[in-house]
């Protein structure tokens, strides 16, 4: 298989690529790494199982040349722009290079799923973008494209892996979650292409269930 993550300097993306080249189970996998500064991941470049470009997503065209040749997209930033340049040109490069499966990435709260004392909290939050991330979400359900998208609990930095998963019609169960769990769902996409395919989905530590803030 070849991933190519967009944004791949982030936490959850540098623990994605860093799982994805020290397991067993992910050996047939071949890395490239986008993100506006490639010498950020300049210790990648004797790897040869990795190619580090410089690829913003603002610029379609350098968004196409990355897309080329994949089977598998990441993109671990959310598009909380105004003009949601980043979706359209996601969208636009992988039906021009015939690339079918794509995970991205945003807010929680999209379809008003959060409940309770939480969920008016998290609603106040992301109000500034959350028009432009629900439009993200939107234009990939109607791309033609096998999408997921991620819903991403307040995150911690917690070592261990625990989540309940959600689809798009479900109550969101949790407020918050580790990088490290967020990364484990993507890896299981990456494991299995089929996995939440054309869904919407949120994850969270189901211990953190209740509670009125982020948990930390």
């Amino acid at each position: 298989m070849k991933l190519l993550i967009l944004a791949a300097n982030g936490q959850i993306a540098r623990i994605v690529t860093h799982r994805i080249l020290t397991e067993p189970q992910f050996t047939d996998v071949d890395l490239t790494l986008g993100l506006r500064h490639a010498e950020r991941l300049a210790h990648f470049a004797d790897d040869p199982r990795v190619n580090v470009i410089e690829a913003d997503l603002e610029d379609p065209q350098a968004v196409a040349a990355a897309v080329a040749g994949q089977d598998l997209v990441f993109v671990a930033v959310v598009d909380h722009d105004h003009d949601n340049a980043m979706t359209k040109n996601m969208i636009a490069a992988m039906q021009q290079q015939h690339v079918e499966r794509v995970v991205f990435t945003n807010f929680l709260g999209l379809y008003d799923e959060v409940p309770g004392e939480f969920g008016r909290w998290n609603r106040e939050q992301v109000a500034r973008g959350l028009k432009a991330a629900q439009v993200s979400d939107q234009l990939l359900a109607t791309s033609g494209l096998t999408y997921t998208t991620l819903r991403l609990p307040w995150l911690n930095d917690r070592p261990e892996v625990k989540y309940t998963v959600t689809s798009r019609h479900d109550p969101y169960v949790g407020v918050s979650g580790s990088r490290q769990s967020v990364a484990d769902v993507v890896l299981k996409i990456v494991a299995d292409p089929s996995y939440a395919a054309n869904d919407s989905i949120g994850m969270a530590d189901p211990d953190t269930a209740g509670q009125d803030r982020p948990v930390y």
